[in-house]
C-alpha cells in the first residue's frame, strides 16, 4: 500500500530530528544544549574548605561555562558569593556588594543552570527551621540534591560574611568563630540562592540546606543563618548529576582529607 504524498512529510521531519539529536539510551531524542540542565557542579570539597584550602582553583570565567545560579567564596575565603541570573556577585565583611570580574578565583563554589521544575507555594509564618522542615515535606526524595531560589519580601532575614585570610590560612571554623560579621534585616526584599544536598555528601558540600541571599537592590547579604517566611513559594530545580572539579594545587595535593 502506497502512502499518500501528504503523509510523507510528518515522517521525513521525524526521521531528520533523529538524525541531527541522535538518540539517548533510553531510545528518546537526546537532549539539545537548550534543554534544561540536571548537573549541579561543584569546584573542591567541603572537607579541604573546613581545613583551610582557600587557594583558588578556578576562574570566575570557567565556572560560569557550568552554571548560572550558585554560591560559594572567593580566593582566601574573601567574602561570601552569589551567583544569580549568570552575574557573581561578592559579598564583603561590611555587608557590601559587589560584582566580580572573571579573572577571580574560587576555592570552593557549586553552581547550576537553574530550570525551575515545580515551584512550592509555603503557607503560613514559618522559622528558617520550619521552611526547611516544609520543603523537605514536599520534595520527590531526600536523596537526591536540589537547587533552590526563594524570591520575596522577608520579614527578618539574619546573615554573615567573612574578611579575607592570609596564608597560612586558619581552619574555617576559626574563621567563622572569630572574625565573622553578622548582618540583620527586617522586611528586606531579595533572593535566596541554594542548594539542599543528602546526608550521605557531607564530606563533599554542607549536607541539608545551604542559602546565600542578596538584596534586590544589590546593597547587602550574605550567609543566611536565620530568618522569617511569610508565605514563601520556593522555586525547585532537582540535580540528578553532581561533578566535582578537584584543585590542581599543592595545597589540596598534601592535604590529609577524609
Amino acid at each position: 500500500m502506497k502512502l499518500k504524498r501528504w503523509l510523507w512529510w510528518p515522517i521525513l521531519l521525524l526521521l531528520t530530528t533523529f538524525a541531527i539529536n541522535g538518540l539517548s539510551t533510553h531510545g528518546w531524542p537526546a537532549y539539545s544544549q537548550n534543554a534544561p540542565s540536571t548537573l549541579g557542579f561543584q569546584v573542591s570539597t567541603l572537607g579541604a574548605l573546613n581545613i583551610g584550602i582557600y587557594e583558588g582553583a578556578t576562574t570566575m570565567a570557567e565556572l560560569k561555562e557550568h552554571g548560572d545560579f550558585g554560591l560559594g567564596t572567593f580566593e582566601g575565603l574573601d567574602g561570601e558569593m552569589v551567583i544569580l541570573d549568570g552575574t557573581v556577585y561578592k559579598i564583603d565583611v561590611d555587608g557590601g556588594v559587589h560584582r566580580v570580574e572573571d579573572d577571580t578565583e574560587t576555592p570552593f563554589s557549586v553552581v547550576s543552570f537553574f530550570h525551575r521544575q515545580r515551584s512550592l507555594p509555603l503557607g503560613g509564618n514559618l522559622s528558617y527551621q520550619e521552611l526547611e522542615q516544609r520543603i523537605d515535606e514536599s520534595l520527590p526524595s531526600l536523596n537526591w540534591p536540589y537547587a533552590l531560589r526563594i524570591h520575596g519580601t522577608f520579614p527578618y532575614l539574619k546573615f554573615r560574611s567573612v574578611p579575607k585570610q592570609t596564608p597560612p590560612y586558619p581552619p574555617l571554623l576559626d574563621v567563622v568563630r572569630n572574625e565573622q560579621r553578622i548582618f540583620e534585616e527586617r522586611n528586606v526584599t531579595g533572593t535566596l540562592v541554594g542548594f539542599r544536598l543528602p546526608p550521605y555528601l557531607s564530606n563533599i558540600n554542607v549536607p541539608g540546606y545551604h542559602f546565600h541571599f542578596i538584596t534586590s537592590d544589590r546593597r547587602t547579604g550574605g550567609h543566611i543563618l536565620d530568618g522569617e517566611f511569610i508565605n514563601p513559594t520556593v522555586e525547585l530545580d532537582t540535580l540528578d548529576n553532581w561533578q566535582i572539579m578537584l584543585p590542581d594545587n599543592a595545597a589540596f595535593k598534601q592535604a590529609l582529607l577524609e
